[in-house]
């Protein structure tokens, strides 16, 4: 299995909506974040012949396009989660405010950027309680934790995403949930996971401030400016709902989902 087809808890998720109590191996590449490419990482390192788990058909046209072959569209994994945990298909009586998510890096890539700026940001967009949902990568660091904390924000992370199948939360995902479940809004300097995941639930998003910069980010993804010059109803404080859901329903691949014995032959869990 590889070791990204862990990370944030996918493997886990997987096999619970497959009936199984833990993932065995599977059997090819789960994509495990929104992408504008061919639903991987720069530089994955493809086994020939091995299968493509992807979330939409545009990105298996796009990697097609690339010469990649041996895609299944299936659907983001997130999709799957929502069907795990029905008991959270509604909002929590209680939520209130916004959930925002700064842009991160990851161990490989530090994200460069002024966070006093989102900051000031958040404050001239939004009026309810704010929690600010750091990557664990930010999260670690005092002085980004305080740069939040003091602008009476709360500050929080959803765990660590795994890496090379260690320290893995397997409920990374869950806890994701259940948070953007408390909040009625969700938003971010970029538009992200994290966003399509929120707009996904009903939450209303909002993509605003100074989008930051990743360290060496390769070129082939298009930075900020190819996702302003093909989704530009993202990128602003207030998106209409209705231009909401029209996209996260195509992004997350919705019409795409299949039923749990077709995920345990896909993936050959199988006996």
């Amino acid at each position: 299995m590889h070791h990204a087809n862990h990370f944030y808890g996918h493997a886990d998720v997987m096999a619970t909506y497959a009936g199984l109590r833990k993932p065995p191996r599977i059997w090819g590449y789960l994509q495990h974040g929104w992408n504008i490419l061919d639903g991987f990482a720069h530089g994955t390192n493809f086994a020939p012949g091995m299968p493509k788990f992807v979330w939409t058909d545009s990105v298996r046209r796009r990697g097609q396009s690339m010469g990649l072959r041996n895609y299944s569209v299936i659907g983001s994994v997130w999709l799957y989660l929502l069907k795990n945990h029905p008991n959270l298909a509604t909002p929590a009586k209680k939520a209130k405010g916004t959930l925002f998510y700064p842009f991160h890096g990851w161990e490989g890539q530090n994200v460069l950027g002024d966070h006093g700026r989102i900051v000031a940001s958040i404050n001239e967009h939004e009026t309810g309680p704010v929690t600010v949902c750091l990557y664990w990568n930010e999260y670690q660091q005092p002085a980004i934790r305080k740069v939040y904390a003091d602008a009476g924000f709360r500050v929080i992370t959803h765990g660590y995403r795994g890496l090379h199948w260690r320290k893995t939360d397997a409920d990374f995902l869950l806890k994701q949930l259940r948070e953007l479940r408390g909040h009625t809004r969700v938003a971010s300097n970029r538009l992200s996971s994290a966003v399509l995941y929120g707009a996904s639930i009903g939450l209303q998003p909002g993509v605003y401030g100074d989008p930051m910069v990743l360290e060496n980010e390769h070129p082939s993804f298009g930075g900020q400016a190819r996702i302003k010059r093909l989704w530009p109803e993202l990128d602003q404080p207030f998106v209409p709902a209705a231009v909401a859901k029209e996209f996260t329903d195509t992004e997350l691949g919705v019409d795409h989902v299949v039923c749990p014995a077709e995920i345990r032959e896909l993936f050959r869990w199988n006996d």
